[in-house]
């Protein structure tokens, strides 16, 4: 049976992300739904989007784009917004790029990264009893007619059920606990690998979660372990 699977924010911690890879082992028909921020802020962007660029030329892979992706694709165009996004996390991925410990800049991103944040991530995905976004939606828009500052930017806020009556699953609001946050009608996955946290796979048909992190630690559990205390019937 194939399954639907959603990664949280990566952001660059490929020895996590390789970890979580080898522990879920996607197989066959499943599908992998990454929730953006694949990049910035940890050590190793471009060997992430190596790995997620094999996945997706497998045809298992459905990538959203996040505010980090958002914001390196306006940093292509601008010295401003290059600054801007320098200073949350860019500086880190142009290191991974470096060669011979010379200083790297955008012209060193290969065209197949900028292909895949450009034309490969999308902005939402709808599945036939979840919806993934990375960031948020508002509750009573369809989702062909939500902003995209709000799918990209505003952290999660507890407004009640979506519309459509599906789950949300989404990242961006970091999790400093490390612990997903479940309630009920949303999945928040963000638990801030690039910090002292992990990184989160959530299978959503069975709840079954696996957990990594840049040390080399797993371990799982379910999404109704994080339900919260008032969500439980």
């Amino acid at each position: 049976m194939s399954r639907l699977l959603a990664i949280g924010d990566v952001h660059g911690c490929s020895r996590a992300l390789d970890l979580l890879l080898a522990d879920v082992c996607p197989r066959g028909d499943d599908k992998i739904v990454t929730l953006g921020d694949h990049i910035d802020r940890g050590p190793d962007t471009k060997g992430v989007l190596d790995r997620l660029l094999d996945l997706h030329r497998a045809g298992r892979l459905i990538p959203l784009r996040g505010n980090h992706e958002m914001m390196l694709l306006k940093a292509r165009r601008s010295p401003k917004d290059q600054q801007y996004w320098l200073g949350y996390g860019g500086d880190q991925t142009l290191q991974s790029y470096s060669v011979g410990g010379r200083p790297a800049t955008l012209d060193d991103i290969p065209e197949r990264h900028w292909q895949f944040v450009e034309e490969f991530c999308s902005d939402i995905y709808e599945g036939d009893t979840h919806f993934f976004v990375h960031a948020n939606v508002l509750p009573e828009r369809p989702f062909a007619n939500q902003p995209t500052h709000i799918l990209h930017w505003q952290p999660f806020v507890d407004r009640g059920p979506h519309c459509s009556g599906k789950i949300m699953v989404c990242g961006h609001t970091e999790q400093h606990s490390g612990l997903p946050m479940n309630v009920g009608y949303a999945v928040c996955i963000d638990t801030w690998v690039y910090g002292q946290g992990w990184l989160t796979c959530l299978d959503v048909t069975s709840g079954q979660i696996w957990q990594t992190n840049q040390r080399g630690e797993r371990r799982g559990g379910h999404a109704d372990d994080y339900l919260a205390p008032e969500k439980r019937t």
